[in-house]
């Protein structure tokens, strides 16, 4: 008998997963314990829907990524920091501070976690950065880090 999982189960598996299980397992054990529905053409067809759904979602966040990729190409992030006499910088540049600029100045909005630092800025200069928008899109982000003088 085929069953779709409510709960994970031991041996069986996951939430959601259509598994084919023998009838007196089912009828005796999963089903009392709500752990598992019968496979109906009414369930088959829910389970096609958010399989769907979650296609279609995935494709949106992926064209959504694209974008912002395409947006980060032309955008240069201007911090203007501090420093001493060998011109190393008093702290570092973190990707929180960059992420923060990069919305302020040009209102794109980017999680700190999704910047890639190599190591920590603590120079002047021009940095180029990776940003991981989705797993399948990286986008580059140019970093200019000036005197504040």
């Amino acid at each position: 008998m085929k069953v779709l999982l409510l709960q994970d189960v031991k041996a069986q598996g996951k939430k959601g997963e259509v598994v084919n299980v023998s009838d007196g397992y089912a009828r005796n054990f999963l089903f009392p314990k709500k752990l598992a529905a019968e496979l109906t053409p009414t369930i088959v067809n829910e389970i096609k829907t958010k399989e769907e759904a979650k296609a279609h979602k995935l494709a949106e966040e992926k064209k959504l990524a694209q974008e912002n990729a395409a947006k980060l190409q032309s955008v240069t992030v201007k911090i203007y920091a501090s420093s001493g006499a060998d011109q190393r910088l008093y702290g570092a540049i973190t990707s929180k501070e960059i992420a923060e600029e990069l919305k302020k100045q040009h209102d794109i909005d980017i999680d700190k976690r999704k910047i890639v630092l190599e190591s920590p800025i603590k120079c002047y200069g021009t940095y180029t950065l990776d940003v991981k928008l989705h797993p399948d899109v990286l986008g580059k982000l140019s970093l200019v880090i000036a005197s504040k003088e």
